[in-house]
This record gives structure tokens, sequence and C-alpha cells, in this order.
């Protein structure tokens, strides 16, 4: 699928999934705008985009800073003289027992995964309609945004919300040609999935490795899934084959949650 003459955001964009967004979506021919706060992590995807005969830019923020989504949508628009695709890809993960979770650990990952969601949500459309164009927004959910896992209650309840905010903006900008779809993946091996695992272990007395190991022997086609098969199924939703879908959140994962 070509994404030739696109411009595309991708938050979360130094490493694991969002990495391999950008990378594909580079590889569909798309010019690609990384946010992330791994300056490093950013510059070398942005090396491999390069490589690939597109163009690259970066852009230190904090998503859950509105005012910092905000400006990096306008540098991706002033960078790489356009703006197309908004992937809301930025997360953080949370292993924690529902009577132990603290005000402080509610508020830090519901700043990132929702609020983060929505300012990205609300700035990427303000662009397109400044810009009288149509426009895709693709955000993280996870298949904790279906199911409620034990230990990852607050975490899945954050997966709901961008359930939720997908569903409702879907709704609210369609008149105005921007599909708000979002992608439910399963176990990735990535980064986050290792700290998922040592919380587990360090919560349980289980072995580090075994809950990871335990997830993984829950998929139906046998092996973890890696960036790459979700980045597959963003640059669909990415593409005009997409065009008719909106305010879906469907699950990627191999097999483990059905709906």
């Amino acid at each position: 699928m070509s994404l030739k003459n696109k411009v595309a955001l991708v938050t979360g964009a130094g490493n694991g999934i969002g990495r391999g967004i950008a990378l594909r979506l580079a590889r569909d021919g798309a010019d690609v705008a990384l946010v992330d706060l791994d300056e490093d992590a950013m510059q070398s995807v942005a090396d491999e985009i390069a490589a690939l005969g597109c163009k690259a830019a970066i852009f230190k923020a904090d998503v859950g800073d509105r005012d910092q989504v905000y400006a990096a949508i306008d540098h991706a628009e002033a960078t790489l003289g356009g703006f197309d695709i908004m992937v809301n890809n930025a997360g953080i993960a949370q292993v924690q027992p529902i009577s132990e979770v603290t005000p402080d650990e509610i508020a830090r990952i519901h700043r990132i995964n929702v609020e983060g969601t929505l300012w990205g949500i609300q700035a990427a459309a303000k662009k397109f309609i400044a810009r009288k164009q149509k426009g895709k927004i693709i955000n993280a959910s996870s298949i904790a945004g279906h199911n409620g896992f034990p230990m990852l209650g607050v975490y899945s309840a954050t997966k709901f919300a961008v359930r939720a905010l997908t569903q409702a903006a879907a709704q609210e900008y369609a008149s105005a040609g921007i599909t708000v779809n979002a992608y439910c993946p399963g176990v990735v091996g990535t980064g986050m999935w290792v700290e998922i695992d040592k919380r587990f272990a360090a919560l349980t007395g289980a072995a580090e490795g075994a809950t990871y190991k335990k997830f993984v022997e829950g998929i139906a086609l046998g092996r973890a899934q890696t960036p790459e098969d979700v980045a597959a199924f963003v640059s669909y939703l990415s593409g005009p084959d997409s065009d008719y879908m909106t305010g879906q959140a469907p699950l990627i994962d191999g097999g483990m949650v059905y709906r």
C-alpha cells in the first residue's frame, strides 16, 4: 500500500511498537515525524527512515502535556510540509493489585495513556480541519482494552478509555472526513513486556520469564507478537483501503481474546 506524499506522526516512536510503526509507514512511502522523550532513540529511527529514502523529523515531547502535543504537530507540518496521519502510540504499563494502587500511580498512567491520547486526537483533528483536508487518527488500545486482566486493572481501565475516546471521536469528526480507529495488540516482545514480566515476578514470586511464557502459551498462533505484526495493521489503518472504517478497535493479538 502506498503512502507516498503523506506525512505521519507517531508518538512513542523511539522504541518497540512505535519504532516498528514508524519504519513500516516509511517503507510504505510516508515521511514520518517521530515524537518521544528519548532523543537518541528517535535519531536512530530517523536514520533508518532516511536510509529507506523518506524524510523524518524528530521532536522531544511528553504526550501528557497538551501544549507539547500541539507543538509536535505544528513541527511535523512545518518540517515535512504536511500532516495526514496521527498515530497515538505512546503509553505506559502498570502492574499492581487494585488494593495497592496509589493516587500518584493512577494519575501518572491516566495522564499518559488517556490524556495523551485525548490531546493527540484533539490536536490532530484541529490541524486537519484547519488544513481543510481529510485525515486519519489511530490510537493504541490493547487486548486489555477488551478484557480486564488481574494485576493490570488500572492499565486495562486506561485502554478501555482509549476505545471510548476512539468511538466518540469517530462520530464527532466523521463529517469532517476524519476517521478515528484503534489497534489492540496482545503480548508483544518489547521492552514493555520485559518490565511487565519483572513486575509480575516481584508481586507473585514467579520466576522471571514465567509470566511472559504463560501468556505466550495462550496465543493460538503459537508465538509472541512482533512490532512488525502490529505495524502491518497500522499500515492498513493509515492507507486508503480503510477509508470506510471508523470508530473501531480490532484485536490484533494472534488469537488470545475473541470478540
